[in-house]
């Protein structure tokens, strides 16, 4: 397998999280859960394989993608298809830094997958063939960077007092939330919509969620873990409440997730039918 992840500059840097690309990728499981993570992914398939979103309790498809699409704040589990010989090029948008090139409310996409052409337009699907044509990695991601610079809208960056709270709140525990949030100059509501408009998610939600990726570093390949504990460290307010918010971001209870062994992969993909 190819993976190569791009070195990502100014005026970029401030706004994408990362830009990878792989190729002939080999899963041994068709269907993949993925937890909120607090951020927006353009994602371009190279491999003309149409992908689904699957019910999140059936697993029957609900949705089908092919080309390149948009996966928006998501605020619970995703249950999504992988394929053998996967080839992709991948923008992860900062939590703050999707909205001056999508130029439209975020919450607009909350809990979607859209076709990134109702975003974008034909230029998207012209930037795919342009990167289809382009043998190598460093070229296809030139081209996407190009792209985005030319989409960024420099009048659409969010306020400094917003971003500066966003990035509080995935740094400091869950009891600091409250005084994080009074630092802003105007009205709770203000914050609130304007949270919304940028970035998709309330602040409560968006701590919520970067809690429990931390919680999922923290036990990632851990041997015996004592949930009680983790669940007092993370500031939940008992063990049922702890229980209650892993099940609602990831789809199995804490000792699922132990008895599947989940914590010894990656901490935001899960293989539900993995072979072997």
């Amino acid at each position: 397998m190819i993976f190569e992840s791009h070195h990502i500059e100014q005026p970029l840097l401030d706004y994408i999280e990362s830009i990878f690309y792989y190729k002939g990728y080999r899963p041994e499981h068709s269907i993949e859960r993925v937890v909120p993570t607090g951020h927006i992914f353009l994602i371009i398939e190279l491999d003309g394989i149409e992908r689904h979103t699957y019910d999140s309790k059936t697993l029957e498809p609900n949705g089908s993608f092919k080309n390149a699409w948009v996966s928006g704040m998501q605020k619970k589990f995703l249950s999504i298809s992988a394929h053998q010989n996967s080839e992709m090029l991948v923008v992860q948008f900062k939590s703050s830094g999707a909205y001056p090139f999508l130029h439209k409310p975020i919450y607009q996409l909350n809990n979607l997958v859209v076709d990134a052409n109702t975003l974008f337009g034909g230029s998207i699907l012209e930037l795919r063939d342009q990167v289809l044509e382009t043998k190598a990695v460093i070229g296809k991601f030139k081209l996407i960077e190009n792209w985005l610079v030319d989409k960024f809208g420099y009048d659409k960056v969010p306020d400094l007092n917003l971003v500066s709270i966003l990035n509080q709140l995935s740094t400091n525990p869950i009891s600091e939330g409250n005084n994080i949030v009074s630092t802003y100059p105007k009205t709770q509501k203000h914050l609130i919509s304007q949270f919304k408009k940028y970035f998709g998610l309330t602040p409560k939600i968006f701590h919520r969620v970067f809690r429990f990726n931390e919680i999922l570093k923290q036990i990632q390949n851990k041997q015996h873990l004592l949930w009680s504990q983790i669940a007092h460290e993370f500031g939940y307010s008992d063990q049922s409440h702890f229980i209650k918010e892993f099940k609602e971001f990831s789809g199995f209870n804490p000792q699922e997730f132990l008895q599947l062994d989940y914590n010894k992969g990656e901490p935001n993909f899960f293989p539900l039918d993995r072979q072997g």
